[in-house]
């Protein structure tokens, strides 16, 4: 007979849970305090989100249940103002009692949404899981990929407010997986988006398997009851279609149960990698040989498993240079009683896992992390760590009591010096409610300067916060791809502020289904400019400004500059 995972968790796990427990960390001396006047309040309902997930539960504890929903702002209509997008689950087959499909909500430019999933076309049932957006036909409007388990469905955003389902014209129709994370990636760097796809396990309802957690009712199963499957690689041919290039770029390995898609150039050759989060299987890490094809490097790495050997439960995971030692590190959730994994980029190729010398670390030990990313909550030039936590299992604490349900996230203070501090209860009492959290993202939806971020619940409802207060000030940067991809995705921006340099990558992909607002926005602390901004497109083409202030979201195209600007607070 197959237990759950939470029954099965190791004596060590245990003894350093209780270890940890009991550590108290002191404050350095000299160590910047955060801001107390910043915090995130929730506005779900005066913004008009009345969203529900629906993840089908009727009692029969089928696998998909736990891992839904994901959570994106996509500016679908160009206007400037971020929109919100949902994706949602539906009821099992043979147990229909509502009609679910995804919302769409458009940004008022007021603090308010109004739901146009009907007027947009994307009021379609399906047992949606992750969303992935980007302008796959490079025509200046963004598309929405959504995977699901079934058939994973491609909106084409017809640009006048409505999207059509052109998952059969693309080439994408007839592939029936249990799909999760996707993001989009220009891998070949021939001006066009492609498409990766994490699969999961090998489930359906007829080859479900009973598992139980006390020996009499039944509980939602562990991966390891399943076969899992190989990632998916759609090469995009430039006219509206994709052809299936996973075997032949390498990336066919059957045994990866894939939650968490990121993209990164780990080794700075300026071709776009890949990193999949497993759960319960090692962490692949795919280098890009710019030939259109990849070779695995997890091990090697330093990422496929824990510092013990252990490969742990992958959800969600990020990528960010957060040092500012010009090389991205990794940031992987993994499941309670495993800590989130950090892994520092040390160079030549290599990793090294600072949780466990941190309190990333000790602070994440009982907690189960799903959705994770870098973002500069407060402006000050350091991508902070934002984690999304909710267990998969309601009894959880009839086995572990310490561990629970509901959970409140987590929210590390980038203190700079590879230092990060836990800030999440003096952020506000709702940010700090306890949810069954999954997937998250962060945008500007006010014009204000500052990432705000939506969270879904599994079965339950979304959330969004709006970050108020704080006095840093900061720039935001929109690109246009012309001989590069029209979203600019892959490109890398560095800014120059007071002396001290920080870089992004416009990304698609990372967090946990999610998918972020596709502008960079960087803190610039208490200077009124940025002296430099220098980006250099996947085309290769390097194009530089000076002397830009803050306060305002630039809009640049590739070869030629800035093409237009909106300071903050302006509708």
């Amino acid at each position: 007979m197959k237990t759950a995972r939470t029954a099965a968790s190791s004596w060590r796990a245990v003894f350093l849970g209780a270890l940890f427990v009991l550590l108290v960390v002191a404050t350095s001396a000299g160590e910047a305090q955060p801001d107390a006047r910043i915090q995130f309040r929730e506005v779900t309902q005066q913004a008009g989100i009345r969203f529900v997930h629906n993840n089908g539960a009727f009692g029969q504890k089928y696998l998909p249940e736990t891992l839904g929903s994901g959570v994106a702002f996509i500016d679908y209509d160009n206007d400037g103002w971020p929109d919100i997008f949902l994706v949602n689950g539906m009821d099992w087959p043979g147990h229909q009692q509502k009609h679910t499909t995804p919302k769409l909500y458009h940004n008022n430019h007021d603090g308010t949404f109004t739901d146009v999933t009907h007027k947009a076309g994307l009021d379609i049932e399906m047992f949606g899981l992750g969303v992935a957006v980007g302008d796959f036909d490079n025509d200046g409007s963004d598309d929405l990929f959504l995977t699901a388990l079934g058939q994973s469905r491609l909106f084409r955003n017809n640009g006048n407010g409505t999207f059509t389902d052109v998952t059969q014209k693309a080439g994408l129709k007839g592939v029936s997986e249990f799909s999760t994370a996707a993001a989009w990636v220009d891998y070949d760097r021939d001006g066009k988006l492609d498409l990766v796809v994490g699969n999961y396990v090998q489930w359906s309802q007829a080859r479900d398997i009973y598992c139980t957690l006390d020996g009499k009712s039944k509980s939602y199963c562990t991966p390891e009851s399943y076969q899992g499957t190989a990632v998916r690689l759609w090469h995009n041919r430039g006219d509206g279609t994709f052809e299936d290039a996973t075997q032949k770029a390498g990336l066919g390995d059957p045994t990866s149960k894939t939650l968490g898609v990121a993209v990164l150039d780990y080794d700075q050759d300026g071709w776009p990698d890949l990193l999949f989060a497993n759960d319960t299987q090692p962490n692949k890490l795919y280098r890009n040989n710019g030939n259109g094809t990849f070779s695995e490097r997890g091990v090697i790495a330093g990422v496929a498993f824990s510092e013990d050997g252990v490969a742990r439960a992958g959800m969600g995971v990020d990528a960010a240079d957060y040092d500012r030692s010009g090389y991205p590190s990794i940031l992987i959730s993994n499941f309670a009683n495993q800590m989130l994994a950090l892994y520092h980029n040390e160079g030549k190729g290599l990793f090294v896992d600072a949780a466990p010398q941190s309190e990333v670390g000790r602070a994440t030990l009982l907690t189960l992390g799903f959705a994770c990313f870098f973002f500069d909550y407060d402006l000050d030039g350091w991508p902070d760590i934002l984690v999304a936590n909710g267990h998969i299992d309601p009894d959880i604490q009839r086995v572990q009591a310490n561990v629970h349900y509901a959970e409140s996230p987590h929210l590390f203070r980038n203190l700079s010096k590879g230092k990060f501090r836990e800030v999440t209860a003096g952020l506000g009492k709702a940010f700090n409610t306890p949810r069954v959290a999954r997937g998250a993202a962060y945008a500007d939806i006010d014009n204000d300067g500052r990432s705000d971020l939506l969270i879904s619940s599994n079965g339950g409802a979304a959330v969004l916060f709006r970050n108020e207060g704080g006095t840093n000030r900061s720039l935001r940067v929109k690109l246009t791809g012309s001989k590069s991809n029209r979203d600019g995705i892959g490109a890398v921006v560095r800014v120059t502020a007071g002396g001290e340099s920080q870089s992004q990558v416009l990304r698609s992909g990372s967090s946990y289904l999610s998918a972020n607002e596709l502008v960079l926005t960087f803190g610039l602390g208490q200077n009124a400019k940025a002296d430099a901004v220098e980006i250099h497109w996947p085309s290769g083409q390097v194009d530089g400004l000076t002397n830009v202030a803050a306060g305002q979201t630039i809009s640049v195209t590739e070869m030629k500059g800035i093409t237009s600007a909106r300071p903050f607070g302006k509708k």
